[in-house]
């Protein structure tokens, strides 16, 4: 479902490190292939994608430039879109989307024993 019902796009946000990209901090490595051909038809779709990382400065920038080699665009870096900063008249620390793709993700009823699930 879409942030904003009057939306009619969905946006993700992607982490770099171990997501994208198979690397090493600070180093680049290896492109998820798969992962940017998804994200890239989706972003052809209409749809909204923001980078999400912990990289910043130098490493961003590096970070960055690797992404546009692979013709992959952001519509935000590491900040919520222009549109949810204008509609809750804030721009909060929690980067505000429909999905979020990080190698670190853990959904909350994977923590529950499995006698509960």
């Amino acid at each position: 479902m879409p942030i904003d019902n009057h939306n009619t796009y969905q946006t993700i946000a992607v982490d770099f490190d171990g997501t994208l990209c198979y690397s090493s901090w600070p180093e680049l490595g290896e492109p998820n292939h798969s992962l940017i051909e998804y994200l890239k038809k989706w972003k052809s779709q209409g749809n909204k994608l923001i980078l999400w990382t912990c990289r910043a400065g130098e490493a961003l920038e590096k970070a960055l430039l690797w992404c546009q080699e692979q013709d992959l665009t952001f519509d935000a870096v590491n900040d919520n879109l222009p549109e949810v900063i204008e509609q809750y008249g804030n721009n909060s620390r929690k980067i505000t989307c429909d999905y979020y793709i990080d190698d670190r993700a853990l959904l909350p009823n994977m923590l529950q024993p499995a006698s509960e699930r």
